[in-house]
């Protein structure tokens, strides 16, 4: 690598091995990012074009970074609570069903593991969905399982607030983990074949999911907290579950996950969005003028890369090869590293790990084969599941009083 970059042969080797082992991403907000900004108005946001400067996310920019299958994000707030949480998740999980009816060409709708591997041998993306923080599900396993049928194959369990059964990384204590309804909705994801997405959670919730889960579970979208010591990383005996577990943590690269620098200036930044009324997730138009004005007045400490694959050499050596993967988290963050600053640039991050001396192996495994592998595990656990185990109908009164 040079100071200017990684160089034109690293960038070939890095590209012409994605095209034999495409990324799974685990996490892009695609979809809010059309809500926010467009009302799900496909032709005004129209991911067929060019949306640089207004998106992360395009077609021709996925085609770029080597992507070849997206867990896209049917993510709502938490500030949506109830029922309307409920009737927004199943927007966002309309809004992808658009997409891919739109563009079939390009995007595969994916449901198991070997659709993957199909989508993957047609050239076209593999699309999944998954869903962010269990308000989606209003405290009901028959939403739960609704949503599976809608196509749903993970379930992040908490965003940055607490649910009723489930602990969040970023909100105080209030349960100590998983309920004990918590731990049948982790059953209950076990036997449907659904991913248990264990991003954002608290490291109480993670070891009690470990704890709970008979198949693998996932981070989609999280960094070690040894490296960047932020409450939405993973701690380092968490990471050494992963083996026994069979599951997946993805990289993210939000800089204040992975630039310990970046913490502060996020914390002021996101309060200086709160002064002007705005949600500090907030990615429209007024918002980011606020966040670039902000950023000119206090220049922004800049991840790159090389801070990403840091946080993938620690993961490697903790939780080992076959358990790590990539979740970017465009479209759903504000800041991203200079590098890849957008899905197409994904190649600089392989070509950073190519020049650490990772192997071509080691780097299909990281981008191709583990997430595919945690999934079809996941399948195989339902398979038997079903075969001996009714639907669950417990409620949160029933188990938690």
């Amino acid at each position: 690598m040079t100071a200017s970059g990684p160089s034109e042969a690293l960038l070939a080797e890095a590209r012409e091995l994605l095209g034999d082992f495409p990324v799974v991403d685990g996490h892009n907000d695609l979809p809010w990012a059309l809500r926010s900004k467009a009302w799900y108005d496909l032709d005004r946001l129209d991911i067929a074009a060019d949306q640089t400067g207004r998106l992360h996310t395009d077609l021709r920019r996925l085609r770029a970074g080597g992507v070849g299958a997206q867990f896209w994000s049917v993510y709502v707030r938490c500030e949506l609570t109830g029922d309307d949480a409920v009737s927004a998740t199943l927007e966002q999980i309309d809004c992808v069903d658009q997409l891919l009816a739109r563009h079939p060409a390009e995007l595969a709708p994916a449901l198991t593991a070997d659709d993957m591997e199909a989508a993957r041998a047609a050239g076209r993306i593999a699309s999944l969905k998954g869903a962010e923080g269990g308000h989606s599900i209003n405290n009901s396993l028959a939403t739960l399982r609704a949503l599976y049928a809608l196509g749903v194959r993970y379930m992040t369990l908490t965003h940055n607030d607490n649910v009723p059964w489930a602990d969040s990384a970023t909100d105080e204590p209030g349960v100590g983990g998983l309920s004990a309804f918590g731990r049948e909705v982790v059953r209950e994801m076990n036997r449907l074949g659904m991913l248990v997405d264990l991003s954002h959670v608290a490291a109480t919730t993670m070891r009690d999911a470990l704890a709970t889960s008979e198949a693998p579970v996932v981070f989609s979208h999280s960094s070690a907290r040894a490296v960047c010591d932020h409450p939405r990383n993973i701690p380092d005996d968490v990471l050494a579950l992963l083996p026994a577990n069979g599951g997946v943590a993805m990289v993210t690269f939000v800089p204040k996950f992975v630039l310990p620098a970046a913490v502060e200036w996020t914390r002021r930044a996101e309060e200086n969005m709160r002064e002007h009324g705005f949600h500090p997730l907030a990615t429209t138009p007024d918002a980011m003028r606020v966040h670039e004005a902000f950023e000119a007045a206090n220049p922004r400490p800049m991840a790159t890369a090389a801070t990403v694959a840091d946080h993938l050499d620690h993961m490697r050596e903790v939780a080992g090869i076959a358990h790590i993967g990539i979740g970017g988290d465009f479209d759903g963050t504000a800041f991203t590293p200079s590098d890849l600053s957008d899905v197409s640039g994904y190649p600089n991050l392989i070509a950073e790990l190519l020049s650490r001396k990772w192997s071509r192996t080691d780097i299909a495994m990281l981008t191709w084969s583990n997430p595919v592998r945690a999934l079809r595990d996941a399948e195989a656990v339902s398979r038997d599941l079903v075969s001996r185990r009714p639907p669950s109908n417990a409620t949160l009164e029933s188990l938690d009083g």
